[in-house]
């Protein structure tokens, strides 16, 4: 065991960056801490990046495993793309005579006396003296005491003996038989929870729910299983220090529409473009990442649930690839159906932390919400996230798509409008035996803007946003009534 010095570090890495995050540098050193979990969900693969980070830092690490032998252990870490040379491994050989047994791979609860195991398992521990720990699992010490007290006093045991020795060791256990006995002697508790939707990609989460003598990031946290690990993306949490003023306006290059928004938008802000399929809302949105692009580079990140060909088109003049081909723009393709919120809140967070984007655009958050029916806090993730950009200076541009074409039935699935410092909505009606396209500003919380409503039309080469429509009443209806000779519309 490496000898503890003043400047040793608090925290113990869990070898995961996002946990790492939430728990503010790791668990807390020469304490127990129980993970627990139902089968399949991440525990073993937890621990063994957990050991792995302090190998990778030169300490003693041993891993016990009563659930596995040491085979399987190895193989499965193979498949990460791990090797656990240099991580002790005990389970077998801690039993009298095991070593002499090459039958015997497993404790059976079955047929060995829990003092015995425990008195075995102990030695083992204080023979190795580990700087760090994983127990996989605790539930076998469970299975073989006939008591609670029983149980209880061997976990006080071994939690003395770790004490002892200012190991940091994680307990693992499962969901099922975890309990108050082994909570209320943890020092640190984690638990991981998966859920499968009906249809897509299973869901997993892990909170935080006690951490003695230390801040930590509650609440629940996404996490994915891949190749090469476990990978937590951290709920995003807004600073509480109040949010910064806007910064400078940018526009849009169409002097139509900057006119609407009294000059344009501003840096710090959001805005949400809400409109029927077809008036235009991608369109709409794409000039401001674009002209931001292309003065700033590496400024603009676009979000999207789109393909990258089916963003605004060339023959609009609004083509994204030259910029997205030379890095000025970012552009994230996602599979809505398989990524979870916390997965896509650290998509736009590393655009921006990472990237340096001054302008995210998020097409579409309908698509969004429409993958995730069974999640439940999505317009409340949305806050934070666009907080979260806000603090950091950074133009929010949300497309949000209704249910509907015409009239009064158009609806859409997901309000957002109380969060935003700017809407836009885009409508289409019919008049005289054509469909017209218009486009208002509803609300700009950070300056002026005008209250009209003007015609948007899409020509070879540029997006065109004509005078105010003038001489109708229900446009936004969808069922307009001609007053007097209208203006604004074109011929």
């Amino acid at each position: 065991m490496l000898d503890r010095n003043p400047d040793e570090p608090l925290r113990a890495g869990t070898g995961i960056k996002g946990l790492n995050e939430i728990l503010g540098g790791g668990f807390p050193r020469g304490e127990m801490n129980v993970v627990y979990g139902d089968a399949g969900v991440g525990k073993t693969t937890m621990g063994r990046q957990f050991l792995l980070d302090g190998l990778a830092k030169g300490e003693k690490v041993l891993f016990i495993t009563l659930s596995q032998t040491e085979a399987a252990l190895k193989r499965t870490a193979a498949a990460h793309g791990w090797s656990l040379d240099g991580v002790e491994i005990r389970n077998e050989r801690m039993m009298d005579g095991a070593e002499n047994s090459s039958e015997q791979t497993l404790f059976h609860t079955a047929e060995v006396e829990l003092t015995e195991m425990m008195s075995a398992l102990l030695k083992e521990i204080e023979h190795f003296r580990p700087d760090r720990l994983v127990f996989d699992s605790i539930a076998q010490i469970r299975h073989l005491a006939d008591t609670q007290v029983r149980f209880q006093r061997q976990v006080l045991l071994l939690r003395a003996l770790l004490s002892r020795m200012s190991t940091t060791s994680l307990i693992l256990d499962s969901a099922k038989c975890m309990n108050e006995v082994v909570g209320d002697l943890a020092d640190g508790v984690v638990a991981l929870d998966r859920n499968v939707p009906d249809y897509d990609d299973v869901r997993r989460r892990l909170h935080v729910s006690k951490m003695r003598s230390m801040d930590f990031h509650g609440g629940n946290h996404n996490f994915r299983i891949q190749s090469g690990g476990i990978q937590v993306f951290p709920r995003l949490e807004a600073d509480t220090g109040g949010r910064p003023p806007p910064g400078e306006a940018v526009g849009s290059g169409i002097e139509g529409l900057d006119k609407l928004l009294g000059g344009g938008m501003s840096f710090g802000t959001a805005c949400v473009v809400v409109g029927p399929t077809g008036t235009g809302k991608t369109s709409r949105s794409t000039p401001m990442p674009r002209r931001n692009a292309a003065t700033a580079p590496r400024s603009s990140a676009s979000t999207s649930a789109r393909r990258r060909s089916s963003t605004a088109p060339k023959s609009l003049g609004m083509e994204l690839g030259p910029l997205i081909d030379d890095g000025r723009v970012t552009f994230r393709s996602v599979n809505t159906s398989g990524l979870s919120p916390g997965e896509f809140s650290q998509l736009v967070r590393e655009a921006v932390e990472r990237d340096k984007a001054k302008v995210v655009m998020i097409d579409t958050l309908t698509g969004y919400s429409h993958a995730m029916p069974q999640e439940q806090a999505l317009v409340t993730q949305m806050h934070d996230l666009l907080a979260f950009l806000s603090e950091r200076g950074v133009l929010s541009l949300v497309v949000v798509g209704q249910h509907g074409l015409l009239g009064e039935n158009v609806q859409s699935p997901v309000d957002v409008s109380d969060m935003a410092d700017t809407v836009i909505v885009l409508w289409h009606f019919k008049a005289a035996g054509s469909v017209h396209r218009v486009i208002s500003v509803l609300k700009k919380r950070d300056g002026p803007h005008e209250a009209t409503i003007r015609a948007l039309r899409f020509a070879p080469g540029r997006i065109e946003v004509s005078e105010p429509v003038e001489n109708f009443s229900g446009v936004l209806s969808g069922e307009p009534e001609l007053q007097t000779q209208n203006k604004g519309l074109p011929e």
